[in-house]
């Protein structure tokens, strides 16, 4: 009757238990292990837990193993195990050993539970988080957004294509961080910024006597960057020679550090940028065409910000957030003169002169809202430039639509974002013809 309640009460547990001998041969399989694995009990008893589980962790190590060896508790280790119709379930693991009456080690039991739910959830948070560090509202960049999961999850080679300051630095960040390989390093070199010899030897490596100041073996991103990714940034810069070496890399993960005869192998994924047209850099053979098809199996090209006005206004919010929290002035808002400027102005440098315009009209600024003068000379300058007062009125009526569309057409809340009068917000709304 006794073991008769103990085997109930072991069997009701929600968990996965299993016990093992010293030799890591299981002896008891609960129905929720059953569950999770795939595997009956009188399948599992009497064979080696590896067997069961099917995962090079319990090679490599194994946490009963460590258990019975160390004789230390594992709490709460993350692995992943194959079920019987070979799908990969993460589970969440804590092991002790098992005593007899003389307190003489005589297996261990581990528990364990299925958090393939948790980690999903935890998955489309993160997703979520990182999708949200791009701010837009215009279609083409939220197609671009809607692309990035599905990128990220494939490993293949990436091209991102961009005007300077568009922030293919950032599309490089969030692929990553969508990835499998989000844990592991994410290294990033500029190929214009150093020259042939010394670029080379930063990707490769190179061995002691390499060259002059060899002094001592160094390893090279690629090699540091395996189980990650490696952003190759103006890879439009890097030497024809280099290139041929890269494109090697990319076919069977193979390269070969200055100065050894020893290839070496990277699992690093390949993530590469550039602002300039790789079409008219092959035809000037500056360019080798096959590592273009290679590098470019997906290819996410960034627009200018010229081309989406409609994100200045959320892209000033977004950094006038960042910079009231970094300088702590109680900076709410920009005035509607200033974000009309902001419209007219074509920004060659993209997001980034954005963004430093609004830290320069936050250095400038002394009250609770951004003007028109706060802003670079050279915006307000452009802006007093423009064509007459026709420009200025076709600007602020797509300053007004883009305030009622970001507030669900709440006037009160985009007079506030606009630093007008609710009332001269509706003369305007009026004289635009936006009433409906």
């Amino acid at each position: 009757m006794r073991e008769e309640l103990s085997q109930l009460i072991f069997n009701s547990i929600s968990d996965g238990v299993f016990t093992v001998d010293r030799h890591c041969i299981i002896t008891s399989f609960n129905s929720a292990a059953e569950r999770i694995t795939g595997f009956r009990a009188n399948e599992a008893v009497g064979k080696h837990c590896f067997d069961i589980f099917r995962t090079e962790v319990c090679h490599k190590q194994c946490a009963l193993k460590d258990t019975l060896k160390t004789q230390n508790q594992v709490q709460d280790a993350r692995v992943s195990i194959l079920t019987r119709d070979g799908r990969e379930v993460p589970i969440q693991v804590t092991t002790t050993l098992l005593r007899d009456e003389d307190h003489s080690v005589i297996g261990a039991v581990e528990f364990f539970r299925d958090i393939s739910e948790i980690e999903h959830l935890r998955k489309s948070l993160d997703q979520k988080d990182s999708l949200r560090s791009i701010v837009s509202v215009t279609r083409q960049m939220q197609d671009l957004i809607g692309l990035l999961p599905d990128v990220a999850q494939s490993d293949c080679s990436v091209l991102i294509q961009g005007p300077s300051g568009s922030g293919k630095e950032l599309l490089a960040q969030v692929v990553h961080n969508l990835s499998p390989r989000r844990y592991g390093p994410y290294i990033k070199i500029n190929c214009a910024a150093l020259p042939d010899q010394l670029l080379e030897s930063e990707l490769f490596g190179y061995k002691k006597g390499a060259f002059t100041d060899a002094k001592q073996d160094k390893p090279g991103q690629f090699g540091m960057a395996s189980g990650g990714t490696l952003l190759l940034d103006e890879i439009s810069e890097m030497d024809v020679s280099l290139q041929v070496k890269l494109l090697r890399v990319l076919n069977n993960g193979e390269y070969r550090p200055l100065g050894s005869t020893k290839t070496l192998h990277t699992d690093a994924r390949i993530i590469a940028a550039t602002n300039a047209d790789l079409m008219t850099a092959i035809k000037q053979k500056r360019f080798r065409e096959d590592l273009y098809y290679r590098i470019n199996v997906v290819t996410l090209d960034i627009p200018p910000l010229c081309e989406r006005p409609a994100d200045i206004p959320v892209l000033v919010d977004h950094f006038i957030n960042i910079f009231r929290a970094k300088t702590r002035k109680p900076i709410e808002r920009i005035c509607s003169d200033a974000l009309i400027a902001l419209r007219q102005y074509r920004f060659p440098g993209n997001v980034r002169e954005l963004e430093n315009a609004i830290e320069h009209a936050f250095v400038m600024c002394h009250g609770p809202q951004l003007e028109l003068e706060h802003l670079p000379s050279h915006i307000v300058a452009h802006n007093g430039n423009s064509n007459g007062i026709g420009a200025d009125k076709h600007s602020e009526k797509d300053v007004i639509v883009d305030a009622l569309r970001r507030h669900q057409g709440n006037r009160t809340h985009a007079a506030t974002e606009l630093g007008i009068h609710r009332a001269t917000l509706w003369r305007k709304i009026k004289y635009y013809g936006l009433a409906s």
